[in-house]
């Protein structure tokens, strides 16, 4: 793990949380628990091992985006937000940490889920803590190529949420492969992992507010 630069990101995103408030989080030691390793938990799975080109939907502040770009800086990762404040502070980060690998999109997912060049274009999409898994579910697959993966980052008590996504992960084209506990005795977290297995049809995402109002369940 590159130390120096995960503490450089800690003071830059702190500094930044005294002018625009990001994160509720002031403190070093909670920062690193809960925005950078929360967001490595990922790190060695296969999934995240074998993708080139990474989605962060709702990256807020840059979570789990940035630490997982510094981890593999072979990758390619789109961080994307509908707050246009928060990416230009990820933009700053990055030209101050020198990190080359990611590129920043601002807009909802509704509307961008539908854009050619950016529709399918993702081996693996990570999310955390956006929003229920059937409203995610709609969101985050139509960017995944077929054959690729969706990550949630879910918390431990999820399970009834996760069982509720299972209509709306067949009707975009995807399958709960797994729901991987282990890292939830230092995060809380689980992560849960959908395969698309074929094209999102081509009605979804719906428009915006749809999937979050009236949910695929």
């Amino acid at each position: 793990m590159d130390s120096i630069k995960y503490n450089k990101l800690i003071t830059l995103a702190l500094e930044w949380n005294e002018k625009i408030n990001i994160t509720a989080i002031r403190d070093r030691d909670e920062f690193l628990k809960k925005n950078i390793l929360d967001s490595l938990e990922i790190a060695g799975f296969p999934e995240m091992e074998r993708a080139n080109t990474v989605m962060d939907l709702g990256t807020g502040g840059g979570y789990p985006g940035l630490p997982l770009a510094i981890h593999y800086p072979d990758k390619q990762f789109v961080l994307v937000d509908s707050v246009q404040k928060k990416l230009k502070i990820i933009d700053d980060i990055c030209k101050k940490l020198e990190i080359s690998n990611v590129k920043t999109v601002h807009g909802r997912a509704e509307d961008l889920g539908k854009t050619p060049g950016i529709r399918d274009s993702c081996d693996l999409v990570v999310s955390r803590a956006v929003a229920a898994m059937p409203t995610l579910a709609e969101w985050a697959l139509p960017f995944v190529k077929p054959g690729g993966f969706f990550a949630a980052y879910k918390t431990e008590d999820a399970y009834d949420e996760i069982a509720a996504a299972n209509k709306a992960i067949e009707s975009l084209g995807g399958k709960l492969r797994s729901i991987n506990t282990s890292v939830s005795r230092d995060s809380g977290h689980v992560i849960v992992l959908v395969e698309k297995l074929v094209e999102t049809p081509a009605e979804f995402p719906r428009k915006a507010g749809e999937a979050k109002k009236n949910p695929i369940i």
